[in-house]
């Protein structure tokens, strides 16, 4: 069932993070085709932008005004390889295995209280390439604030044996610690269907 509630009408979670260490260890490459799942109003995206200037950035969510607002900046900074769109996670305007990199920026936990992780999963999986790499940022599992309550955050362990199950296999032994807050943990698109 899509509800098409899931947008990211909220405050950046970037400048809770270490961009550094973010983007350390995500490959994006200057060719790479990165997806943005559920962008906002674009932090994320924007901050990619530079890394892969010979690639390309889909940047969607279903919160036009965050839309509009990326489409501003990527006016005034001249991204032409930057493609937002207001668009539905569980069925992207994208082609099967046309994406290297999939992020979703403390999202996941919103996907979960409404029930559409397993149809974002999948669609994921889908637009994903064969090595495609899906890169999970999270609250850590503490009292916030910042962040959502304690109750719907999602733990490492968690999150990892959800991926599982939908096809996704870690591409790291532990998370990746992004500062007080907040966790990456990273997966590969595995062959086995969900």
């Amino acid at each position: 069932m899509n509800k098409k509630t899931h947008c990211s009408r909220r405050r950046s979670s970037f400048d809770l993070i270490d961009p550094e260490k973010l983007f350390a260890a995500l490959p994006i490459a200057k060719d790479s085709v990165v997806l943005d799942a559920i962008c906002g109003s674009g932090t994320y995206t924007l901050a990619m932008a530079p890394l892969c200037p010979n690639g390309k950035i889909f940047a969607f969510d279903l919160w036009e005004a965050g839309i509009d607002e990326l489409i501003d900046k990527i006016i005034t900074y001249t991204l032409v390889h930057v493609v937002p769109r207001v668009a539905d996670i569980c069925s992207l305007p994208l082609g099967t295995g046309t994406i290297d990199i999939c992020l979703m920026a403390t999202v996941f936990h919103n996907l979960v209280q409404e029930g559409t992780d397993r149809d974002a999963l999948l669609e994921i999986r889908r637009v994903l390439k064969p090595n495609g790499l899906l890169a999970a940022i999270e609250f850590k599992k503490i009292p916030g604030p910042p962040g959502p309550p304690l109750g719907i955050r999602i733990s490492p362990a968690d999150l990892d044996e959800t991926l599982r199950f939908y096809g996704f296999t870690p591409a790291r032994d532990r998370e990746i610690d992004l500062g007080a807050y907040n966790y990456l943990s990273i997966y590969h698109k595995n062959n086995r269907q969900p």
